[in-house]
């Protein structure tokens, strides 16, 4: 992680979790509008509700992690410049970054790219069958692959669609 992403991220992350969600991912860069800094909050995993929280990530709740982070980046001046902060959820294609949060997912599908590679390979897609010690397995392409997660360059769910159908028509 970025030096400049993770002082940020140590910032915002108690704020984050006083307000009642898990920090997902933050970035920060330069964009055509400027320099953004970004955040992705989640509700919390609930042991007994499966990889679907029970609650949603409202807009009044990105407003109140907003103003509580920008305040604390003003104070902090960590940004050394202009920048625009955005709150918001992490959004179907959620990204997966700790143990922790694959282990939430297992039988979900994923999509993970990997910086040296695991049996020849940096692209998975498949789906998530564990996550414990350290390392993640995914079924991928008629077997299972074990991927340390300090490998992981990026890893994002696939969104089910027939299933965001259904639960959208219900």
């Amino acid at each position: 992680m970025r030096k400049d992403v993770q002082e940020v991220w140590l910032l915002a992350e108690p704020y984050v979790r006083d307000a009642g969600f898990d920090l997902i991912e933050v970035q920060a860069g330069r964009e055509p509008t400027g320099w953004v800094v970004r955040l992705f909050i989640d509700t919390p995993a609930l042991a007994d509700a499966g990889p679907m929280p029970a609650g949603m990530v409202g807009l009044d709740d990105c407003e109140r992690v907003s103003r509580d982070v920008s305040a604390a980046l003003d104070v902090a001046d960590i940004v050394p410049h202009a920048y625009q902060l955005e709150v918001s959820s992490p959004g179907l294609d959620r990204p997966l970054r700790r143990e922790r949060d694959f282990a939430r997912f297992v039988g979900e599908s994923a999509r993970i790219r990997l910086l040296d590679g695991v049996a020849g390979r940096r692209n998975f897609l498949g789906t998530l069958r564990a996550a414990k010690s350290g390392r993640v397995e995914i079924a991928c392409d008629g077997r299972s692959y074990e991927i340390p997660i300090d490998d992981i360059q990026k890893a994002n769910l696939v969104p089910d669609w027939d299933r965001e159908f259904h639960r959208s028509a219900s």
